[in-house]
């Protein structure tokens, strides 16, 4: 892995997570939702300039604008989500009902001292940047379907040949949905994700949707290790709820 992509990886800081009392996402489902590229370079710490030419993968990508936008910008970009496959018209009423479920628990919730607004003025002007998001997505995958830049494909079992990929990123899947999706399942993500990467994965955020790391991280990062992968919690600049200022970052280790 080069310095560039290295160099903005820090460790993270031992303070605790401030006690919550709800998760700030209450679903029974995984919501088909999505963020902007400029979502993605902060709480992933991309260095864009960096990737360019380079091949990334977008996991449970849903309406996210990432590949649509990266591919603007010289990256070869690829996302993967169970929906795609889809007819445009089911993918535009999925994001109208995920986003309309989600946003309304998130106006529930805004006073209760939860969100920490450091990219966003306040949850409207969120909901604002991720619906416009979802549009340009939505144009996108209209467009680009056919030419192969999104897969219809789910975790833990990806259509790709290994190390595929020089980055792999995954984002408000694991850990989010932990009360969705057990421990096993985790463990053979991380697998999946590492085993397409030729570098490294990404997985934000650390956390629950409560805020609080995940409870089985110390058993993940030790079956990784003793699988020859490097597993770290790293500290990034963004929070948009409490809690969820880090990312886990994978990698095969400097012996490999």
């Amino acid at each position: 892995m080069s310095a560039a992509l290295s160099e903005s990886l820090t460790p993270i800081s031992s303070s605790p997570v401030p006690p919550l009392d709800t998760p700030i996402f209450e679903l029974s489902s995984v919501a088909f939702f999505g963020r902007s590229l400029a979502e993605y370079v902060e709480f992933f710490e991309l260095d864009l300039a960096y990737l360019k030419g380079k091949a990334v993968l977008d996991v449970a990508g849903g309406p996210a604008s990432f590949t649509a936008e990266a591919c603007r910008v010289g990256i070869d970009a690829v996302a993967v989500d169970p929906l795609y496959g889809s007819r445009l018209e089911t993918l535009e009423t999925q994001v109208q009902l995920d986003y309309n479920r989600v946003f309304k628990g998130m106006r529930m919730r805004k006073n209760r001292g939860r969100f920490r607004m450091k990219s966003f003025s306040s949850v409207t002007a969120a909901e604002r940047d991720r619906r416009s998001a979802a549009r340009r997505f939505l144009e996108d995958y209209e467009a680009h379907f056919v030419h192969g830049r999104y897969f219809g494909a789910a975790l833990p079992q990806l259509p790709f040949f290994d190390r595929t990929f020089h980055v792999v990123l995954c984002a408000h899947l694991l850990f989010i949905y932990a009360a969705q999706f057990d421990y096993a399942f985790h463990l053979a993500a991380c697998r999946e994700l590492m085993r397409v990467a030729r570098y490294e994965v990404r997985i934000h955020p650390g956390c629950g949707a409560d805020g609080k790391p995940y409870e089985h991280l110390d058993r993940l990062i030790g079956e990784l290790a003793h699988e020859g992968i490097a597993a770290k919690i790293v500290r990034v600049n963004y929070e948009f709820f409490a809690g969820a200022d880090s990312m886990l970052v994978l990698n095969r280790g400097s012996h490999q």
